[in-house]
């Protein structure tokens, strides 16, 4: 019995649903970012052993390669502002707001050079794109020891004062003109990144770092509310109830 015609149905009904459903349409696009994670880590993961033979920040170059491309096959746009902000000769520390599973596109579009992050230990797991975010040098955290994750933060901020490292916010717009999990939004958008003025740590203690943190959050969300107040590509706005999650 042949099977193609069975297929060739299968592929037209879904292709139907695709274009009749929006919850169809939310699920085949996750699935398909999905899918580009796993085969884009993959070749990633095995360009970075043959070019750098192991874990180095370098590897970042070639995984930002990769990454970069997504926002054509979904439609985005990224309108940076302050890009030459992070064009710096020395040690800084750059905070964003974290939104969804899509950040990862935008942070490749501001990413620097030779820049470490930090991410909670879970992703390590994720197969061939855990393997790409070690091969990256990304610091992995366990969020479920709050010792051990505060400790990080706690070296971070300690590092922040001592070494006169600066601080630079980087804040990227609401997402949920274009992509809403809760109602099966998901279609083409711009998202604007704005990139602040570094904030100055020289001649501060350990003891000044919260009210640092907190004066770069009031900043972070004063920038988030007024970028995502700009209308979108698609013609709408991020809603009143859009905040910069934490």
């Amino acid at each position: 019995m042949e099977l193609w015609p069975w297929l060739t149905a299968a592929l037209l009904l879904l292709l139907l649903l695709v274009q009749l459903s929006r919850s169809a349409r939310f699920y085949a696009k996750i699935t398909l970012y999905c899918a580009l994670c796993v085969s884009a880590s993959t070749v990633a993961a095995v360009v970075c052993l043959l070019r750098h033979h192991g874990r180095t920040v370098e590897n970042m170059r070639i995984i930002k390669w990769f990454v970069v491309k997504f926002k054509y096959v979904f439609g985005l746009r990224f309108e940076i502002k302050g890009l030459q902000k992070l064009e710096v000769d020395h040690p800084c520390v750059i905070i964003s707001n974290h939104q969804s599973i899509l950040d990862m596109m935008g942070l490749m579009e501001a990413l620097p050079e030779r820049c470490v992050q930090i991410a909670k230990r879970e992703l390590i797991f994720l197969g061939p794109v855990g393997l790409i975010m070690y091969l990256g040098g990304i610091f992995f955290i366990n969020r479920q020891h709050s010792r051990t994750a505060m400790t990080v933060m706690a070296d971070v901020g300690e590092h922040m004062v001592r070494d006169n490292v600066p601080i630079i916010p980087v804040i990227y717009s609401s997402f949920s003109s274009f992509y809403n999990p809760k109602t099966k939004l998901f279609t083409s958008g711009t998202i604007k990144v704005e990139v602040l003025d570094a904030v100055p740590t020289r001649g501060l203690t350990v003891a000044d770092v919260p009210k640092l943190m907190d004066a770069c959050h009031r900043a972070m969300r004063t920038t988030f509310l007024r970028v995502s107040k700009t209308p979108q590509e698609n013609g709408a706005t991020a809603g009143p109830g859009s905040q910069p999650a934490e």
